[in-house]
């Protein structure tokens, strides 16, 4: 029998789950999207329930023929209209527009895996109608629910490799852990972007995921990224931008406000999921054989700390800290107008202290070193 995590993002997904408007489900391919749906679904009886796909070409007709005699009809004694990969569906945003105006009481749940084809359809047509939900790779926020302190302790070198994404979780040998990342990033994860933009060049949208893989916890200057690739700026822009768009880097961009030697132009880049970098670089080693095990915990941290932001709705501003003169700071948390600063130590018995710079102009901000001992007081 399969496990089954609780999702996180069910409680918000029932706190705004309102007669006429619409949830936007949104993440990276595989993160258990689709499964959520499933579940979800199971709360109400199955003939209040219409399931759809927008990759299925007769679902997506069934939507097409835009008038309220057409959807009154589709939708009579329905109390759920659920769309998973709403995407692909053409005018979808002006659909569910013309649902949600003219259908009494409906409830709309839609999933999607790459926000900048959401983004242009439904971004004016449902202004002040939809909530826009995040769900990423599973947590350790939601891994806890299911296992006890010495489990996880033990689970932590297993996910530093190979990440969060919950069919790994029914692969018991490491192996088929790597291939089935291998098969994430070649059959889904560039998908969206090869397709919906017509990019003929996958090479060059893998080489420089491997060039920010290397680079993880340092800053990152695009003109030479470009000069690597042998491609312009401005196309290393479009392309960072597309792969934040379907949920595979971020970025983090420097902090400054009173001193003239903080470094604020450059920014740094993630990947929404360790295992995903690992598989990138093609590297499964066990940490004690890796010279990269601070840029992953890095990583790690970061995503579990953002994860935690989304699912407990804290809301701050995220950006690292730097000066010209090397004094750095990891991760910096603006709340309210209080700072919160943290440096990340894989090793625990190392000691660090604020940097002067920082402390001097910041006097009220708090400071605080997150290695393996006290980590899960940071992402819980």
């Amino acid at each position: 029998m399969k496990t089954e995590i609780e999702r996180a993002v069910i409680n918000e997904v029932n706190r705004k789950a309102q007669p006429n408007k619409v949830i936007l489900l949104v993440g990276a391919r595989r993160v258990g999207k689709t499964r959520f749906i499933k579940k979800y679904i199971e709360n109400f009886s199955a003939n209040k329930v219409l399931k759809l796909n927008g990759e299925d070409i007769d679902d997506a007709k069934l939507l097409e023929r835009k008038s309220v005699a057409n959807y009154k009809r589709l939708l009579n004694g329905i109390e759920l209209l659920a769309i998973d990969e709403a995407q692909h569906i053409p005018n979808i945003g002006l659909i569910l527009k013309l649902i949600i105006d003219e259908i009494e009481g409906i409830k709309i749940i839609v999933t999607g895996s790459s926000m900048f084809d959401l983004n242009n359809q439904l971004g004016e047509p449902l202004v002040g109608r939809k909530y826009t939900i995040y769900m990423y790779s599973i947590s350790q926020i939601e891994f806890s629910k299911t296992e006890n302190f010495k489990i996880t302790t033990e689970k932590l070198e297993e996910r530093l490799l190979f990440g969060g994404y919950p069919e790994l979780i029914h692969l018991p040998k490491w192996k088929d852990k790597q291939e089935y990342l291998q098969e994430i990033i070649n059959d889904y994860l560039l998908k969206d972007i090869l397709i919906f933009q017509n990019i003929k060049k996958a090479d060059k949208i893998y080489n420089l995921l491997r060039l920010l893989a290397f680079q993880v916890g340092n800053e990152v200057s695009l003109n030479e990224l470009g000069n690597q690739l042998q491609i312009s700026k401005n196309t290393v822009e479009n392309y960072l931008d597309l792969l934040t768009k379907v949920f595979v880097v971020f970025k983090v961009e420097g902090f400054s406000k009173n001193l003239r030697k903080e470094v604020t132009k450059s920014s740094k880049w993630y990947f929404y999921d360790v295992g995903i970098r690992n598989a990138i670089i093609k590297n499964f080693n066990l940490l004690e054989n890796r010279n990269d095990v601070g840029q992953i915990w890095e990583n790690y941290l970061i995503v579990e700390r953002m994860k935690k932001q989304e699912y407990q709705r804290i809301s701050c501003n995220n950006y690292f800290w730097r000066t010209y003169d090397q004094q750095e700071l990891d991760w910096l948390e603006e709340k309210a107008e209080k700072l919160h600063a943290f440096e990340f130590k894989w090793n625990a018995n190392k000691k660090v202290k604020i940097p002067t710079a920082f402390g001097k102009a910041y006097t009220n901000a708090s400071f605080e070193v997150i290695n393996k001992e006290n980590y899960l007081d940071f992402i819980l």
